[in-house]
């Protein structure tokens, strides 16, 4: 087998086992939550929601603090907001994968 050739089978196969191992840690399918913003903590990258059940994660209705996957989002917030969000536990965190201000 040619070198080239040989580094091409390599590479696919490193990206095919890349590709199962997100599939297996993948989060459950997310759904979208309604909530309230409670409280914002830019220096942690987190957000406190008063928040529905959230079936995806087996969490009943309560007000928590989750990280929020692009800390962006949290200038686009402010306490008070009613907001729909999807969350997912992400490496052991529960973590915010998507939020919109509802209008």
């Amino acid at each position: 087998m040619s070198r080239i050739r040989h580094i091409a089978t390599l590479t696919a196969t490193l990206a095919a086992t890349a590709l199962l191992s997100l599939a297996a840690h993948a989060p459950a399918h997310a759904q979208t939550v309604e909530g309230e913003v409670k409280r914002i903590d830019p220096d942690s990258g987190k957000v406190t929601l008063k928040h529905g059940e959230i079936k995806n994660l087996d969490m009943p209705a309560m007000q928590m603090s989750f990280r929020v996957a692009d800390p962006a989002w949290l200038k686009t917030l402010q306490v008070g907001d009613k907001v729909k969000f999807d969350a997912a536990k992400v490496n052991g965190q529960f973590t915010i994968t998507a939020i919109t201000v509802a209008k």
